[in-house]
């Protein structure tokens, strides 16, 4: 099975007199993930489900990577919007191509807590806003699964078909 976790977008910045769970994205941040996901396309990624954190730059992030999923919409999640769980793991397990959006350090814990079996080692995967890990093994059980590639915004942009 293949996990790809991805962080969101940029969103608007804390302190700007936003909620911390309800901050958008940013204009700039839209335009950067479009060309991302345009990316990922190009690289041939796709997703049978992709689950969501419930907070706003989450949810913004995943109706724009939904793009990759091969039928549904995103699924909203609390298990997202906090440090990676067993519970986690087990909603991940539901497909050949499942997409995780959520939130730093969380997503860099994931992702080491799956690659390495030790969430402590989250800073080796360390995330950008719109980046993107790719994770293959059996199931998401921590330590099994191996990390195919990890892919910075740039990069995806990059990869991106030129207009």
């Amino acid at each position: 099975m293949r996990v790809i976790l991805v962080r969101h977008a940029i969103a608007v910045e804390r302190g700007t007199g936003w909620a911390d769970a309800e901050r958008p994205l940013t204009l700039e941040g839209v335009q950067r993930l479009e060309k991302s996901v345009a990316g990922m396309a190009r690289a041939g990624l796709s997703l049978d489900r992709l689950l969501t954190s419930p907070w706003t730059r989450a949810v913004e992030t995943a109706e724009r990577v939904a793009e990759l999923l091969v039928q549904g919409a995103p699924i909203e999640t609390e298990l997202l919007a906090d440090e990676p769980t067993e519970a986690l793991l087990e909603a991940l397990a539901t497909g050949e191509s499942v997409g995780a959006v959520g939130h730093e350090p969380w997503m860099s814990e994931l992702c080491a807590w799956l690659c390495t079996g030790d969430p402590e080692l989250a800073s080796v995967f360390p995330f950008k806003k719109a980046g993107v890990a790719v994770l293959e093994g059996e199931a998401p059980r921590p330590g099994e699964m191996e990390l195919k590639a990890f892919l910075p915004p740039r990069m995806l942009r990059r990869l991106a078909p030129q207009r």
